[in-house]
Parts: C-alpha cells; sequence; structure tokens
C-alpha cells in the first residue's frame, strides 16, 4: 500500500446494519495485517451492549481528549465518542484503517488524511422495519431520525455497499469493497466511487 495508508470512515442511517457487517467483516479479515478496523472509546459501559467499544467515564474520556489522545472526538445521543490517535502510526505503516466516524468529522478527517468514505445503506423501508424491531423507538421517533439523513461533504471520494440482504450477503459485498480499496491504494490510482 502507499505510504499513508487509507482511512476508511463508515457512515450510513440508522438501521443499515454498520455494526453487524464491521463485525463480520473483521471476522473474516482478522488475520490480514492490511486492515486495522478501529474501536472507539465511548462514555457508555461496555455492558451497554450495541458495538465492541473502550468505555470511559466522562473523566476519563476528557483527560484523553485534552492530553491528545483522540485523533477525533464528538458528541451524540447523550455520549461521548473518541478514535484513538494511534491511527496515525497504522496509515503512516500503509494500512487500511476503518473507523465508525460522525459525519460531522468527516470533512476535517479528509483534510487530516487520505481518506474514502464507506457508506453502508439499505431501502427506506427496510431500515424502519430494522429500527421498528429493536423496539427502542415510537413510529413517530424512527419517522425523525430516518428524515434527519444528512448529505456528505462534497469532494471526498466514496464507495457504498448496500445492505438489503442477509448479514452473510452484507458482509460479502463489504469485503469486496474493502479488498477493492486495498488494490487501489497499493496501486496510488485515483480513488473513485463505487457501489454493490
Amino acid at each position: 500500500m502507499s505510504r499513508m495508508g487509507l482511512l476508511v470512515p463508515v457512515v450510513g442511517p440508522s438501521g443499515a446494519g454498520k455494526d453487524t457487517l464491521m463485525a463480520e467483516a473483521r471476522h473474516r479479515l482478522g488475520a490480514d495485517e492490511r486492515f486495522v478496523f478501529v474501536r472507539r472509546v465511548i462514555t457508555r459501559p461496555a455492558s451497554a451492549g450495541g458495538e465492541d467499544h473502550e468505555p470511559a467515564s466522562e473523566e476519563a474520556f476528557e483527560a484523553m481528549a485534552a492530553g491528545g489522545g483522540f485523533a477525533f472526538h464528538w458528541q451524540a445521543h447523550g455520549l461521548r465518542y473518541g478514535i484513538p490517535r494511534s491511527i496515525e502510526a497504522d496509515l503512516a505503516a500503509g494500512k487500511l484503517v476503518l473507523a465508525n466516524l460522525s459525519r460531522s468529522v468527516l470533512a476535517e478527517a479528509a483534510e487530516r488524511y487520505n481518506t474514502r468514505v464507506l457508506v453502508i445503506t439499505a431501502p427506506l423501508e427496510l431500515l424502519a422495519n430494522r429500527l421498528a424491531a429493536r423496539g427502542r423507538e415510537t413510529a413517530e421517533d424512527i419517522s425523525q431520525r430516518l428524515a434527519r439523513e444528512v448529505e456528505l461533504p462534497p469532494g471526498i471520494p466514496m464507495m457504498t455497499v448496500m445492505n438489503d440482504g442477509t448479514p452473510s450477503e452484507g458482509a460479502d459485498r463489504l469485503v469486496v469493497r474493502l479488498r477493492e480499496a486495498v488494490f487501489f491504494a497499493s496501486c496510488s490510482q485515483p480513488q473513485q466511487s463505487a457501489r454493490v
């Protein structure tokens, strides 16, 4: 791969299955040293479930932020999220680094690193059904959440995975896209949008 590697921020609407597909891709690609799957630091207990993350108290998170321990950090839904600065060593080593990022930091990411955004999505009706199956929100809450979609900052290369089948099928598509991204980065070719 190129000397600076490639940062792949993973974004997508609620219900798209980002955590599920990333977990499966990590399982499949875990032995391949070209890929790094970032564990986010979150002010949420490990016992709360959801994604595999590094739990931190508000005080510990603030200390990490003040000490420059994060490449990015942001706040959403009453929680604080951080991406460890250790990704910079992985990028310098030429690796492909996947990180679940907030759209609010994508422009900053593209300014600082070689970046190609990965959008995991699904048809609107399927997103609504998946969110309803979780049982966490009312129908009105789900409608409002899906209506809050924000466009990506312009000019950032991207690739899309449509997760409208089984988790295994979605993971197949994701792994194909990641291997393509490694190939393009290693050849130092211009990165163009792709969709499966």
